[in-house]
């Protein structure tokens, strides 16, 4: 016994194809890649949390490592 099948209530225009996002939805991300932009280019407004002194030097020394690269 063959299933019915429902008709579509609107024809599908073949080549199209309609999303849409909520405008949190490409907002939020923006905003992440921006802080994170602003954060790369001045380092000295990203204060680092009180916390394992050997994460923080992990961190210092990556960032010796990215500045010899970069110069």
């Amino acid at each position: 016994m063959s299933a019915r099948t429902h008709p579509r209530p609107h024809p599908v225009t073949p080549g199209r194809v309609e999303i849409r996002l909520p405008w949190w939805a490409v907002a939020l991300p923006a905003l992440a890649f921006a802080t994170l932009l602003l954060l790369l280019l001045n380092p000295a407004d990203a204060h680092a949390a009180a916390g394992d002194p050997a994460l923080t030097h992990l961190f210092e020394r990556l960032q010796q490592t990215v500045q010899h690269q970069a110069s």
